[in-house]
């Protein structure tokens, strides 16, 4: 019996230090562990607590950081550009007078940019402007019609505002006297230049 004994508690020391120490960790749920958190519907309070918070960003809610977002202005843009332009009303010139009739071309974008929580605004348009009036032709008035095309422009570029006047094709008239009424309309540019720095002033201030 003895030895019995002792030959088997050589081979559950020899099996001991045979069998490799590895020790495995399994991770149970215990009464002891934290519960998993449970989603919460908020309630009119908690948007009510958020709505009071002055903002910390600019842009929108899911935009928080401010690192980047673009909103398209266009629709106010053109019809502020349309409105203001037409606003321009008539001129007076030494043998006549025009005014704006209607904007015909409106093209171009306007953008609101927010760079790391900082605004920044941004246009760029194309015009084509109606214009019609009566200048005196010989010893008669005439209605004489014809459009202002403003090429490209841009943010911060109104100084160098340039614009292109044409009459209508079926103006009978000779040349000497088209060249008098399109250095008319001509003076159209520095009313034109005053109505767009108007709506760039507010395009910033949106």
């Amino acid at each position: 019996m003895e030895g019995g004994a002792a030959t088997a508690g050589v081979s559950i020391d020899k099996q001991n230090k045979t069998t490799p120490s590895y020790t495995y960790w399994v991770r149970e749920m215990t009464q002891d562990a934290a519960p998993l958190p449970v989603p919460r519907k908020l309630t009119p309070g908690d948007l009510s607590n958020q709505s009071d918070k002055p903002p910390t960003h600019l842009g929108s809610v899911w935009n928080r950081a401010g690192t980047w977002e673009e909103k398209s202005l266009n629709k106010w843009a053109n019809d502020r550009i349309k409105e203001l332009l037409i606003s321009v009303g008539s001129q007076e010139f030494s043998g006549g007078r025009a005014e704006v009739a209607e904007v015909t071309r409106c093209s171009g974008d306007a953008f609101l940019v927010t760079v790391r929580n900082k605004k920044r605004v941004g246009y760029t348009y194309e015009l084509t402007i109606k214009v019609k009036g009566e200048w005196l032709i010989g010893a008669e008035k005439k209605i004489v019609k014809g459009h202002i095309d403003i090429p490209e422009f841009s943010f911060g570029e109104l100084d160098d505002l340039q614009i292109e006047v044409k009459l209508n094709e079926d103006e009978d008239l000779e040349q000497k006297e088209k060249h008098r009424i399109k250095q008319d309309m001509k003076m159209f540019l520095q009313p034109l230049r005053e109505k767009l720095l108007q709506f760039e002033q507010e395009l910033k201030e949106l």
